[in-house]
């Protein structure tokens, strides 16, 4: 591809903190031969939202410093020089285009309501001379592949998976080229600490489910370990309901929400672990799981701000409440519930809660409790290290009956907690008290 010379670019990653199959960068380091990159903490995720939850708590927060210190280190291997700030995109993005004498910003593509808005802000700021260019790039199966008019997204998920594995191919990998050492530019930026963005320092018990770092590296190293090592990509579909450990399910989302793993890099993975060491439905259910991610996705892009309303994608009129009594028990592990409180308390402590602990607590929260599921789904993304709004929004939907679900249905607590935690073992774990 023709580089345009004297004319340089700018990549602005969002939630794709990976150098591999990047394809912003890719296209940056094709088209430009000066090429910087950029991360802003926005000070907006860190404020507190309509139902008095810090956007981003301490958790994710602490996940995404070590994301970005790790994604300066891939990109120096690039020679390409990340700038980082504790500053609203819309601020500093038009200095650095000036700066650095920027043609192209490259992106990856945003369509929920927070991200438009700053998207516009940005656009406001720049002169006519700057583009800013956007890709889709949080796909297993990309958008100009699987439909012109999102309005034509099935509602039922099965029907949606069946078509796009019987007509839709995943793309192949992007690369990035490696840029000269002459790209390397003096930076005097650094990534914001914890207490620089209003957090004390803090440990996570040792008994947590996820103990895991932040970063592309890590990642790799993650899905080296589940697939090759222990080999226990083998067994998912029987462990994946867990409750306890490291090892149950695969652990990726945390990676994949902030974009320090692709879903096609976890995908060819697969591919290559079925290739040595045989496929089977296991191996099936991981690319199962990241269908249901897409979808979430998709069902986003279908009905817009939709996903954030009271009425769902559905526009269901139930009886919600907001009992700020009910909502801190729910949160502080003070329910009638016994297995509700252990998976809150694991939450509150770690940032993390199994995907069984999710459907339980959500379905208790908005179905037995009927309180108004967006508070839920707020304190989710808050709290979670692996917050993806799609997802977030898309299952507490499910949970409350407002969403994808055509059967509408109410966990019963207590089945699940007998069938998914019959030796109490996992309720010990956090709901008995210990010095260490």
């Amino acid at each position: 591809m023709q580089q345009q010379q004297g004319q340089n670019g700018l990549v602005w990653f969002r939630n794709n903190l990976r150098v591999n199959d990047n394809a912003s960068l890719k296209k940056a380091t094709e088209n430009h031969q000066k090429v910087i990159a950029v991360y802003f903490f926005d000070p907006k995720l860190f404020k507190t939202d309509a139902f008095g939850f810090q956007k981003t708590a301490k958790f994710r927060a602490k996940f995404l410093i070590e994301t970005i210190a790790d994604l300066k280190k891939n990109l120096a291997d690039l020679n390409i020089t990340l700038f980082t700030y504790f500053e609203s995109p819309e601020d500093k993005i038009a200095e650095i285009c000036t700066q650095f004498s920027i043609s192209n910003i490259y992106s990856q593509k945003e369509w929920t309501t927070e991200e438009i808005t700053t998207n516009h802000r940005v656009k406001e700021q720049l002169s006519k001379e700057t583009t800013l260019v956007e890709e889709y790039d949080q796909f297993l199966y990309h958008p100009n592949l699987v439909s012109t008019d999102f309005s034509n997204i099935p509602n039922v998920f099965t029907v949606f998976r069946k078509k796009l594995e019987k007509y839709v191919s995943i793309s192949e990998e992007a690369t990035a080229t490696k840029c000269s050492k002459e790209n390397l530019a003096e930076n005097n930026t650094k990534i914001p600490t914890l207490k620089d963005l209003g957090f004390d320092e803090f440990e996570v018990p040792t008994k947590t489910a996820f103990p895991f770092f932040g970063g592309e590296t890590e990642a790799l190293k993650r899905i080296d370990a589940y697939f090759f090592e222990t080999k226990k990509v083998a067994f998912y579909k029987k462990t994946r309901n867990g409750l306890i450990g490291t090892d149950y399910s695969t652990k990726f989302s945390a990676w994949l929400a902030n974009g320090s793993i692709s879903a096609k890099t976890i995908y060819y993975k697969i591919k290559e672990f079925e290739a040595e060491f045989g496929a089977n439905q296991s191996t099936y259910w991981v690319i199962f799981e990241l269908i249901w991610r897409d979808y979430f996705k998709y069902i986003s892009l279908k009905y817009d701000t939709k996903i954030f309303k009271i009425g769902g994608i559905l526009d269901k009129e139930y009886q919600w409440y907001n009992y700020q009594k009910d909502i801190n028990k729910w949160i502080h592990g003070e329910t009638k519930d016994d297995f509700v409180n252990a998976n809150m308390i694991e939450l509150q402590q770690t940032g993390w809660m199994s995907n069984r602990g999710r459907q339980n607590v959500a379905s208790y929260f908005a179905k037995e409790l009927l309180l108004d599921w967006r508070i839920g789904a707020a304190y989710f993304e808050s709290v979670l290290i692996d917050y993806d709004v799609h997802s977030n929004y898309g299952n507490w939907m499910y949970v409350a009956g407002v969403g994808n679900d055509p059967r509408d249905r109410k966990f019963n607590t207590q089945l699940q907690a007998e069938r998914y935690d019959a030796n109490h073992k996992f309720r010990k774990l956090w709901l008995e008290k210990t010095l260490f």
